[in-house]
């Protein structure tokens, strides 16, 4: 099988770039790949500049050099007006193959509103949409949205995943909550609006003393802007219960991070979130999670079960959130068993490589029937 890989490559990693480079990682064993890396220099979502309408361009060129003979053209799509006008040029280029395309929604707020709406990016999408040969999405929510536009039996539902290194063992768990008297808590994104990382130290500078003792957070994440780090960084400096670990960790280093990990905390509203593979990863590690109730989230974290709920844009409800975990602190070893549980039976790497594996085989082999 011959494919064209249209996807986001690390560096940078985000949840985006990570899934894609998995799939990358599967295809590339066992088909003839050529592909054209999405990624951009910067985390700064939608804005325009110089810079990244010459990425654009440079990706146009890299797809109409690559764009015939294929069996199958894959397509990791963006949610903001410049990704999606990108992609929307690529249909055009691939229009007499768009039957062959697999467009992977790894988001889908932004493509909710997109599809939703009424203007002429809405009737673009939808008219080149109805084409394509199919579409993979991280779950229920994502089905929803694109089913108003596409088949539903063309529409195949993946999770995300926690690569496979990262799973603990029962032991791991038992030594990471026996007899804690600090409990950690981790922020583990990047650091850009929407997130919730300026909600998380807020509400932790509201603490009083009796839970500032018994919490301490790190958070680790690229920024969008220099000014950005330089404001975060001077907020945090007299606080000895908070620090800035750097923009990247991974390997063993961060699974060691998160194996001395309590609370994984992420209370996103970011318009273009899906389905956190952080959260993902702080299950494989046995990690309780304070998240909110934002998109693809409600579909892989339930209050009070995998841990606690935090209201989006909520201060007062991130502060109460994390009180809790003092609180009701012999519950934070139930809610990470059961995460880690969860995490090795439904979101495994090998587990997502082999769905979508089976996805691209189906549609070969009925195409050349």
């Amino acid at each position: 099988m011959k494919i064209l890989f249209i996807a986001p490559i690390p560096p940078p990693i985000d949840g985006q770039s990570k899934a894609s480079n998995m799939v990358l990682e599967m295809v590339k064993k066992k088909y003839d790949v050529s592909v054209v890396n999405l990624s951009k220099k910067n985390l700064k979502n939608g804005k325009i500049s110089l810079s990244r309408i010459s990425d654009i361009f440079s990706v146009i060129k890299q797809v109409l050099q690559n764009r015939k003979k294929n069996d199958l053209i894959y397509v990791s799509i963006a949610e903001s007006f410049l990704g999606n006008l990108r992609d929307l040029f690529i249909y055009v280029i691939c229009y007499r193959d768009l039957d062959k395309i697999f467009i992977h929604m790894l988001g889908g707020a932004g493509m909710t509103t997109i599809i939703n709406g009424n203007g002429i990016m809405t009737i673009l999408n939808k008219f080149f949409l109805k084409k394509i040969g199919g579409v993979i999405v991280e779950g229920p929510l994502n089905f929803e949205t694109f089913s108003k536009v596409v088949v539903p039996a063309n529409i195949h539902i993946v999770p995300n995943f926690a690569e496979d290194f990262l799973f603990v063992t029962d032991n791991e768990i038992d030594f990471k909550y026996e007899n804690i008297e600090i409990i950690e808590v981790l922020y583990l994104s990047n650091l850009i609006p929407g997130k919730g990382y300026e909600e998380l130290l807020e509400a932790y500078l509201e603490l009083n003393e009796f839970y500032k003792k018994q919490i301490k957070v790190t958070f680790v994440g690229g920024f969008e802007s220099r000014k950005s780090e330089v404001e975060f960084l001077k907020k945090i400096q007299p606080e000895n219960g908070i620090k800035y670990l750097g923009k990247f960790i991974d390997g063993n280093a961060k699974r060691d991070l998160y194996c001395n990990t309590h609370v994984f905390c992420l209370p996103t509203y970011y318009p273009f979130e899906g389905q956190p593979i952080s959260i993902l990863e702080a299950y494989a590690t046995g990690c309780a999670v304070i998240s909110s109730e934002h998109s693809g989230i409600p579909y892989i974290f339930k209050d009070k079960e995998n841990g606690f709920l935090a209201k989006k844009k909520s201060v007062e409800s991130l502060r109460i959130a994390l009180e809790n975990s003092v609180f009701e602190k012999e519950k934070l070893k139930l809610f990470g068993q059961k995460n880690k549980n969860e995490a090795k039976i439904k979101y495994r790497s090998t587990i997502f490589q082999d769905k979508i594996d089976k996805i691209f085989l189906n549609f070969y082999n009925k195409t050349n029937e």
